[in-house]
């Protein structure tokens, strides 16, 4: 999460520190997060700096942590993004891995409302582990994106995290124009089509908490498209092409259009 949110301003991730506390220090436990932190830095490319572990008994519960951290990066400051879009822009749509890392307050209620365990068999497919669904790694973009934040073929980007697509994607948008989104234009994943049928939730809903299939979306110009398209399926990246820039419409940053496939 951290070296997306860097590459987003057209930066390029540098180094990582991470931050871990618990009661009692369990060794392989312990092992098994750094290897995991560890592998995250390899696919973004770049340093593992080091951290801090705390043992602190009687703060965690046994078994319990907190694991944090944050990454440092570097750009140019006449090539930092975002710069100005303008009418009949391109909005590509990266595909997710899953639920990321957001959301799971209301992930956690809606398996209990369910009455499922963690290690049930997901109801959207009986092949899969429920908790090897929702802990799939947050997909990190940085080697595919970084080569074509480079060529100067991105005019802006926005990672899809809390907030989902309306809370993160006004955030790049100059205000003489609006995005229009076209929700029919990429198949909303299965584990989200269960989480919105059990839980009821509203397509505003949906759309607010989760990244509805969605990691990464990025903006170029119409005839950058199909260069940048090329590159990112050499980069063997899942996307779709799920809007355009308009003349700003109603005020709003940001309107959707269709419904979900």
């Amino acid at each position: 999460m951290s070296v997306n949110d860097i590459l987003v301003q057209g930066a390029e991730p540098l180094f990582f520190l991470d931050y871990y506390a618990t009661g009692h220090l369990n060794n392989k436990v312990a092992a098994q997060v750094i290897k995991g932190i560890a592998k995250g830095c390899t696919e973004s490319g770049c340093s593992l700096m080091g951290g801090e572990t705390a043992e602190m008994p009687g703060m965690y519960p046994e078994g319990k942590y907190d694991l944090a951290g944050f990454a440092v990066g570097i750009v140019e400051r006449d090539q930092m993004l975002p710069t100005k879009l303008n009418e009949g822009d391109i909005v590509l749509g990266l595909a997710s891995s899953g639920v990321h890392s957001n959301g799971y307050s209301l992930v956690r209620y809606l398996v209990e409302k369910s009455h499922l365990k963690f290690d049930s068999p997901a109801p959207f497919d009986p092949q899969l582990i429920l908790s090897e669904v929702l802990l799939t790694p947050t997909r990190i973009y940085v080697k595919s994106l970084l080569p074509i934040i480079k060529k100067g073929l991105i005019k802006a980007m926005a990672h899809i995290t809390g907030g989902g697509l309306p809370g993160n994607v006004p955030r790049v948008v100059n205000d003489d124009v609006s995005i229009e989104i076209d929700l029919s234009s990429w198949q909303l994943p299965p584990i989200f089509q269960w989480m919105s049928k059990v839980g009821n939730l509203s397509k505003d809903e949906l759309l607010k908490t989760f990244n509805c299939g969605i990691g990464m979306v990025i903006i170029v110009s119409k005839d950058q498209e199909v260069t940048v398209e090329k590159l990112l399926k050499e980069s063997d990246e899942t996307f779709y092409r799920i809007g355009k820039v308009t003349k700003r419409i109603q005020d709003q940053p940001i309107l959707f259009k269709n419904e979900f496939n």
